[in-house]
């Protein structure tokens, strides 16, 4: 048994190395300004993540194609990334101001321009985080690329497999009828080592109304890269712009988003009133609050959460004008991002409409205002909430915030439970540091243990990147006396700018209240239930406002 334990261990000490390996690469050649991923310059990082095996990224190390993992990336990076062989990740330098039109890939908000059929450039304001997100996924999409070039590339001359032949001309056509797809997903589905039935299924999950055949062109274009490469020595190359190099860790986004907020708090006179910052989605908050005026009719033959069910069906579009209509009529101010950071804000003053959740008896002075803002991304969460806590220094007068709470709702993987369960965290661990950041959690595992959810408590990891977790290391955690109930990537950054703030700078009360609870969007544990296997659907609607009323009674009831 004992063997059995050191083998698990030794396992998760490799995974652990890898991942700090990675990210000791990524920062070298950051600095460094270019490589060549499938060159001597990005072998450490196709290693350390071979080596690491990430759930996420399924059969990386097998030969055969990664499918799920393949669209978990293609989403998360520009549409055309595979076709160019020069990427530029940039800072913010005017592109929005020419004639290229930004894309935005479906799962990550960044602007992204295509210069000319060979280069991408893609817009970091985001932080590092961002840039390691991306590096990971390109080091996935590099190395399944050179998987289709190792089936179909027969020598060094060139020469081709018929299977690649098929494939190459399938794509050249303007159109294909079904029996045409149907053989070219046949070949494609020998040149990725899977069977017709499963290319099949995958197909359709990569096709747009406007490039049905998407998938087929993809295949294609990564594995004509990647013969490219080999046969005529074109690598493809990764740089980053001086610009980037020089902006990056300075803040500038966030504090020029930051201010942005404060000073409408102090246009409005609200810089004195209790403030109550929650960082969540766009519409949970809102919704709570105003769907009960937009929807007053309808409150009466449908339950409040069929009201919500019906508001995230991104069909109903109308609903969901309505309740922002409601919203605004009722004193809400929405700040939409001019900044960079990707982080639109609403801020509503709970003094200009009367809610169940509020105490009537106020005075109007002592009502709290709700700042909510939207999603920050891994270490940009401490850039804007550092940025967010301070001061404003506006006409040579210090202006100090009267925070009062500062509420994280977000999803998170979980270790023990499944999709739309709830973790209340008492703690953050910071991955690869042995920085650690205990708090008193407002929200308990009481307040939210009912109605059919599960809930958990116990630590949680804030994680370098989701994309590089693998059983190993997380079993680890779970199993260990640290207790660690889920992970997440923002949670020790925003602490550790809350503790900054309260305690060492002064800038809020040291006795500032804060609430974490997450909902579960995965279990990187169990095979089959990883991000990379779909989102969550309705099942995510229940713990998102669950969460969303016990924090809003806690901040209008205090």
């Amino acid at each position: 048994m004992s063997i059995l334990k050191l083998q698990g261990r030794t396992r998760a000490q490799e995974s652990s190395s890898a991942i700090e390996r990675m990210y000791i690469t990524m920062r070298h050649l950051f600095n460094r300004g270019f490589y060549k991923p499938m060159g001597v310059s990005g072998e450490t990082l196709r290693e350390s993540l071979l080596t690491l095996r990430p759930e996420i990224y399924g059969s990386i190390a097998d030969d055969k194609a990664e499918l799920e993992g393949l669209l978990y990336v293609i989403d998360r990076l520009p549409r055309g990334i595979e076709e160019c062989r020069f990427i530029n990740l940039t800072s913010d330098e005017g592109y929005g101001n020419s004639h290229f039109r930004p894309i935005v890939p479906p799962k990550r908000r960044r602007n992204c321009y295509r210069i000319d059929e060979e280069q991408m450039n893609i817009e970091i304001t985001r932080g590092r985080s961002e840039i390691y997100d991306i590096l990971t996924h390109l080091t996935f999409l590099f190395i399944e690329s050179h998987k289709i070039m190792k089936r179909v590339l027969i020598d060094e001359e060139g020469s081709v497999t018929r299977d690649w032949e098929k494939l190459e001309f399938a794509v050249n056509q303007e159109e294909l009828s079904q029996t045409q797809r149907e053989v070219a997903l046949t070949h494609t589905a020998s040149i990725l080592g899977r069977t017709f039935h499963e290319i099949n299924q995958v197909y359709s999950k990569f096709s747009t109304p406007d490039n049905p055949d998407r998938f087929l062109k993809m295949v294609w274009s990564l594995g004509k890269m990647a013969i490219r490469e080999v046969v005529k020595n074109e690598k493809r190359i990764i740089t980053f712009s001086p610009v980037l190099r020089e902006r990056l860790g300075h803040h500038i986004h966030g504090e020029i988003w930051a201010n942005d907020i404060k000073k409408n708090l102090l246009d409005k006179d609200l810089m004195k009133r209790p403030l109550h910052v929650i960082s969540a989605n766009m519409h949970s908050v809102m919704n709570t609050l105003f769907a009960p005026f937009a929807f007053k009719n309808e409150l009466k033959k449908k339950t409040p959460l069929e009201i919500y069910e019906q508001l995230s069906d991104t069909g109903n579009g109308d609903l969901r004008q309505k309740v922002m209509k409601s919203a605004l009529d009722k004193g809400m101010v929405f700040l939409e991002d001019k900044s960079g950071t990707n982080i639109d804000v609403q801020i509503i003053d709970t003094a200009s409409f009367d809610s169940h959740f509020c105490k009537n008896d106020q005075p109007a002075e002592e009502k709290p205002v709700i700042i909510v803002m939207d999603y920050a991304f891994g270490e940009q969460a401490y850039e804007t909430m550092d940025e967010l806590l301070k001061p404003l220094v506006f006409d040579g007068t210090e202006h100090k915030m009267n925070v009062k709470s500062i509420s994280i709702m977000g999803k998170a993987g979980i270790l023990e439970g499944g999709k739309g369960d709830i973790m209340i965290p008492d703690a953050h661990l910071f991955e690869g540091t042995a920085d650690n950041y205990p708090f008193r959690n407002q929200l308990k595992k009481a307040d939210l243990d009912k109605q059919g959810i599960k809930v958990v408590d116990g630590a949680m990891i804030t994680v370098l990147g989701t994309s590089l977790q693998n059983k190993d290391i997380l079993k680890f955690f779970h199993d260990s006396t640290w207790n660690v109930c889920g992970l997440e990537m923002e949670g020790a950054h925003y602490q550790k700018a809350i503790q900054a703030a309260s305690r060492l700078r002064g800038s809020i009360d040291e006795d500032v209240k804060v609430r974490y609870a997450y909902y579960a969007s995965d279990n990187p544990l169990e095979t089959g239930s990883t991000l990379a296997s779909g989102g969550l659907g309705t099942s995510g609607v229940k713990p998102t406002y669950l969460i969303t009323e016990k924090i809003l009674e806690q901040i209008l009831n205090s």
